[in-house]
């Protein structure tokens, strides 16, 4: 029984390193279209507006981008908590992630939320994820800091989560307009929230049933 527990718990993390590393791929695909510096392609091409009345725009735009993509490869190796064979390999990427998130693909979301798509409820949205994802990411920092790894480990959890958005964002966004075909402007506002509180949800309920 127990060795078919953890075959099944093997088989579970097998999948989603799997995953992870797929979407991962796409993720990186995408930032690789804006470089170099080019403001006339993909997700740029419908912020024109905010390209040519907002010069630091594109600063906040390609810190965000540049530092999101190495935040999910980070994130995601500090997580696993394995060192692969490389002294403090845990504790550095961990500090990558955080830094990263804190000093820089935060605090640029937050400010791409102000200009988000949508309207009111996507800049909403866009924006309190923003803060969450600051916060949840901070506060893990400090509590590494003074020892506390059980909680250290259950807001990276959480701020994983948010970080997380940048994939499920996506995923939802293709099914929802598959299914559904709406307006795009309204696709932003429900992904806007779908992109985050389930997966804040998810994290919350393995925290509660002690599997994380």
């Amino acid at each position: 029984m127990l060795l078919a527990r953890k075959n099944i718990i093997l088989f579970v993390k097998t999948l989603l390193i799997i995953g992870f590393t797929y979407f991962f791929w796409l993720m990186f695909r995408i930032t690789l279209e804006y470089i170099p510096f080019n403001s006339e392609v993909s997700f740029l091409m419908i912020k024109q507006t905010e390209v040519t009345k907002r010069p630091e725009y594109l600063s906040f735009f390609y810190t965000h981008v540049y530092t999101s993509i190495f935040v999910l490869l980070s994130g995601f190796l500090a997580i696993l908590r394995k060192d692969f064979g490389i002294k403090n390999f845990h504790k550095n990427t961990g500090k990558m992630y955080i830094f990263l998130i804190l000093i820089f693909a935060a605090p640029s979301g937050i400010y791409m939320g102000i200009f988000a798509n949508g309207g009111l409820l996507s800049k909403i949205s866009f924006i309190i994820l923003g803060i969450l994802w600051w916060f949840s990411t901070c506060k893990a920092y400090k509590l590494a800091r003074q020892k506390r790894f059980k909680e250290h480990r259950q807001w990276m959890w959480r701020s994983f989560a948010f970080t997380l958005s940048a994939i499920t964002l996506r995923m939802w966004k293709v099914i929802i307009v598959y299914l559904l075909h709406p307006n795009p402007m309204d696709v932003y506002q429900i992904i806007a929230w779908l992109g985050w509180i389930p997966n804040i949800f998810l994290i919350e309920y393995l925290i509660t049933k002690k599997q994380i």
